[in-house]
């Protein structure tokens, strides 16, 4: 591992981790797993922590969301996933089953969207795993190319079955497979097929057609005057211990994340780097099998998903926004909260409180009414204000509004303003700030806190020493839902608030 070029180390690095994530792992469990020198993993870590791909709890080191840039690029570029999925969850609509896109990956098949229906046995498949060719109905279908079908009764799990079809390019390559898995409790192996195989052979026709359609064409920078090499600037910031041709070699990766691939002029002009560091890059990526040539274009391949795609896109809402709960406690010194509206209260799915003689007790789903409290008053402000004439106030201390007139007034100040600051109004002595964590939309779908004794600071000091970090990090939570759910990651409020759970 020594000899391999700095690339090729931090892929390795990022493979350890994603290949047990659930595993606490510090730089000495990295040194003896990849058998690189101590110096070179702290090295490699430094690099993928300021890059944003991984986060340091205490000693360990865990995979974070924004790693998922890579294997975004991969079902980006692709093409697959956008043209299939649509037709895909119609599929799994229309059925009231589960629905899988898988692609080959080497010996196996890896999945690159599911469409499953929430049952107490329901399908636990995510995106970017991989399964044996031959244990799974999408892998059978692929194997044996002339196959019109194939069916997977309960190979790769007692009670789950699955009937799967080849999708075909317009050059009659089997490029993909889509699959209705079910559980016997529902139906047989062939009770499913019986059941499913007519409409899924017609979607798959729809599928086809869509890939016959022109490809879109590959977007180019001159535009814009191309990209920019940004892992200069952090050379220069933090000297040795960060790896520039890592750095760079990552970011060729997103940059052939685009429809039929990019040319290394390509990626050149996207990245901002010189073309012979693009060529480098790409033949380290090639030779790991992240990469193949297409003709003068280079692509990325289904390996990608491998590096930590499938364990990130399946975290639930609490652990993404947890860790920059602790990181605001840790700069602020106060608790602090994320909260989501249901009906007209507010419920709290993450908190991290502060160590303190005299705090604030709240836990994870607490409730409380949103109109006295500031998580409240930023959710509210993104309602129309016909919702809120429907709100009973009370109150709930001497401070607490007590009009929905009042209510009024203060939510569209909170809307002006972009944050919400409640004194003492849910309770004596308590004051909380409170700013909208938002989706890709704009739509303000969560908020965060901090909450403080009305003794240690005035409203003033926490407007001026508060309000900028809660800011942060709210932008940097909203970064990181919007990388594990996609943009629009809120759903309805029924589905933010079970990833939360």
């Amino acid at each position: 591992m020594e000899a391999a070029g700095t690339l090729e180390r931090g892929l390795a690095v990022l493979r350890v981790l994603a290949d047990d994530p659930g595993r606490p792992m510090a730089a000495t469990d990295l040194v003896r797993a990849t058998g690189l020198a101590r110096s070179a993993v702290d090295r490699v870590l430094a690099t993928l922590t300021h890059l944003g791909y991984l986060r340091f709890d205490g000693r360990e080191v865990r995979l974070a969301p924004r790693l998922m840039e890579l294997g975004e690029a991969y079902l980006a570029g692709g093409g697959l996933r956008d043209a299939l999925s649509p037709p895909a969850a119609r599929l799994a609509e229309e059925l009231d089953e589960s629905v899988s896109l898988a692609v080959p990956d080497g010996e196996g098949v890896r999945f690159i969207a599911q469409f499953t229906r929430r049952r107490t046995m329901s399908v636990a498949f995510r995106v970017g795993d991989l399964l044996p060719a031959a244990r799974c109905a999408a892998g059978l279908a692929l194997l044996d190319p002339a196959a019109p079908w194939a069916v997977d009764d309960q190979l790769v799990e007692p009670g789950l079955v699955a009937v799967a079809v080849p999708v075909r390019d317009p050059d009659g390559r089997a490029v993909g497979a889509v699959s209705v898995v079910s559980h016997t409790s529902r139906h047989t192996a062939d009770g499913l097929r019986a059941y499913a195989l007519p409409r899924l052979r017609a979607t798959v026709t729809e599928m086809e057609t869509a890939l016959a359609r022109p490809p879109r064409s590959a977007a180019r920078d001159e535009g814009s005057g191309g990209g920019v090499d940004r892992s200069r600037v952090a050379k220069q910031e933090l000297g040795a211990g960060y790896l520039q041709s890592l750095a760079r070699g990552l970011a060729v990766m997103v940059a052939l994340g685009r429809p039929g691939g990019a040319t290394l002029a390509d990626a050149s002009r996207a990245t901002g780097q010189p073309r012979a560091t693009v060529r480098r890059a790409v033949q380290a990526l090639e030779r790991l099998g992240y990469v193949a040539a297409r003709g003068t274009r280079f692509v990325l391949l289904p390996k990608v998903l491998e590096l930590g795609y499938a364990h990130l896109s399946g975290l639930p809402f609490r652990a993404v926004v947890q860790p920059h709960l602790n990181d605001l406690v840790a700069r602020v010194h106060e608790s602090a909260s994320v909260a989501v509206l249901s009906g007209e209260d507010i419920v709290y799915l993450a908190r991290r409180p502060t160590r303190r003689i005299m705090s604030v007790d709240i836990t994870v789903g607490t409730r409380f009414p949103a109109y006295a409290t500031s998580m409240g008053r930023v959710l509210l402000a993104d309602l129309p204000e016909e919702r809120l004439d429907a709100i009973a106030v009370k109150p709930l201390s001497s401070h607490t509004i007590s009009t929905t007139a009042e209510l009024r007034t203060v939510v569209r100040q909170v809307a002006a303003d972009g944050y919400a600051l409640v004194d003492q109004e849910l309770e004596e002595g308590v004051r909380s700030l409170a700013v909208p964590i938002r989706d890709g939309s704009g739509r303000v779908v969560a908020a965060v806190n901090v909450a403080t004794h009305a003794s240690r600071a005035t409203p003033a000091d926490l407007v001026r020493d508060i309000l900028p970090e809660l800011r942060e990090t709210a932008a940097r939570m909203a970064a990181d839902l919007a990388s594990v759910h996609g943009p629009a990651w809120n759903g309805d409020l029924r589905e933010v608030v079970r990833l939360g759970r």
